[in-house]
C-alpha cells in the first residue's frame, strides 16, 4: 500500500503510517530499528531495494531522505516536504517513508526525521553516496548509534580512508570493510591450520579499491609484518599471499566468485568467496550495533604506511573486539606482537 503526501508534515506522515497499518491489518510490532538512508534521487531506488531485501532479516522502519536541489532562486527560498508512505508488500517486512525535501527544509532534515524514529529502538544512518567528512558530527549522524558509509563511492576512495581515520568516532563503519569479512575469516582459518611465523604478506587487487587497502592494513596491524600492496585487473580483491616459516599460504580469487586456498604441504582446495550484493552487506552491518574496534584499529594503521615496513604507531587504549580465530592466528604467527602487548 502506498500513500502519497504533498506539502506535508511529520505529524501527517505518522497519521498515514497508522492509517496504512490499519488498512492492511498489520500492527506496529516486530520492528527492531530505524534505518535512515541519506541519498540522492539517482541512487534512491538501488539503496531502497537493498534495504527492503535486508529487512527480511532485520524488520525496520526505513526513512529515505532525498534532498532535492532547486534550480530557480524562487524555489530555493520556499520550503516543502513531500512524502511517500509504503506499508505491507511495498515496504518489505517493515515500513518505508520516502522523504523529499525542498528549499530551506533540506538544511534541517534532522528535524523532519526525529519525530518519525521508532521509540526506544536503535537508529542506523546509511549514506550510499556523498557521505559527510565527519558522519558523527552530521545532524542526521548525531541521531544514530551506528553510521554506515561506503568509501568505494567516493571520487578518491583511498584518500577518503585517511579522512575516515581522522574523523573516526565509535559507531562508524564502512561497507568497504564489510566486503572483506569473508576474506578475513578465510585467512584466519588458514593460519589456524599451521604453526609457523608469518614473515611477509602481499595483497593483490584492482587499483583504487578501498577494500584492498583495508585488508592490507588489517593484516599489517594484526600480524606486525611488512605488507605489500600490488595491483591487478580485478574484479576487486584477487589474491593474498603470505610468506611463512613453513612455506607460502595463498588465497587466490581470479573470477570474483570461486577462490583457491593453497597451504604448503596440503592439497589445494576450492572455496566459495563470491562478491556480495549491497543487501547482504547492509544486513551484516545491522547484526551488530556496537562499535567495531577491529575496523578502527585497521583504519588508524594508515594507508601511507603500507609497503614501508614502518613500526606501527602505539595503539589507542581500546579493547579490540576481533573474531577469535583472527586473534588466535595473530598471536601464533606474530610472537613479537604478543610480547609487545604484554
Amino acid at each position: 500500500m502506498k500513500i502519497d503526501l504533498t506539502g506535508t508534515t511529520a505529524g501527517e506522515i505518522n497519521k498515514a503510517l497508522v492509517q496504512g497499518r490499519r488498512a492492511i491489518g498489520t500492527p506496529a510490532v516486530g520492528m527492531v530499528l530505524t534505518l535512515v538512508i541519506v541519498t540522492d534521487e539517482e541512487n534512491a531506488y538501488d539503496a531502497l531495494k537493498a534495504a527492503n531485501d535486508a529487512s527480511r532479516e532485520h524488520p525496520s522502519r526505513t526513512l529515505v531522505v532525498i534532498k532535492r536541489v532547486s534550480r530557480s532562486p524562487r524555489d530555493r527560498t520556499s520550503s516543502r516536504l513531500d512524502a511517500e508512505v509504503r506499508v505491507g508488500a511495498d515496504a518489505g517486512t517493515g515500513e518505508t517513508v520516502v522523504l523529499r525535501l525542498y528549499g530551506e527544509v533540506s538544511d534541517h532534515a534532522d528535524s523532519v526525521v526525529l519525530p518519525l524514529l521508532l521509540p526506544d529502538a536503535p537508529v542506523v544512518v546509511w549514506w550510499p553516496v556523498n557521505a559527510p567528512l565527519d558522519p558523527a558530527k552530521d545532524p542526521l549522524g548525531a541521531l544514530a548509534q551506528r553510521r554506515v558509509t561506503d568509501t568505494y563511492a567516493a571520487e578518491q576512495p583511498v584518500r577518503e580512508l585517511s579522512t575516515r581515520a581522522k574523523a573516526y568516532t565509535p559507531g562508524d563503519t564502512d561497507l568497504s570493510w564489510t566486503r572483506i569479512t569473508p576474506w578475513r575469516s578465510m585467512l584466519a582459518a588458514a593460519l589456524d591450520q599451521v604453526i609457523c611465523e608469518v614473515q611477509a604478506v602481499e595483497v593483490e587487487g584492482e587499483e583504487f579499491n578501498p577494500s584492498c587497502e583495508l585488508l592490507a592494513m588489517w593484516l599489517a596491524n594484526r600480524l606486525d609484518v611488512p605488507v605489500k600492496r600490488s595491483l591487478s585487473s580485478g574484479p576487486g580483491l584477487t589474491a593474498v599471499r603470505m610468506d611463512t616459516s613453513c612455506g607460502p599460504i595463498v588465497l587466490d580469487r581470479a573470477d570474483g566468485s570461486l577462490a583457491t586456498l593453497a597451504i604448503e604441504g596440503q592439497p589445494a582446495r576450492a572455496v566459495a568467496l563470491k562478491r556480495r550484493e549491497t543487501a547482504e552487506l547492509i544486513a551484516e552491518e545491522l547484526r551488530r550495533l556496537d562499535p567495531d574496534d577491529t575496523y578502527a584499529s585497521a583504519l588508524r594503521y594508515g594507508v601511507e604506511r603500507l609497503n614501508t615496513g614502518a613500526e606501527p604507531a602505539a595503539p589507542e587504549p581500546v579493547e579490540e573486539a576481533v573474531p577469535a580465530p583472527a586473534k588466535k592466528a595473530a598471536v601464533k604467527k606474530a610472537p613479537a606482537k604478543k610480547a609487545a602487548a604484554k
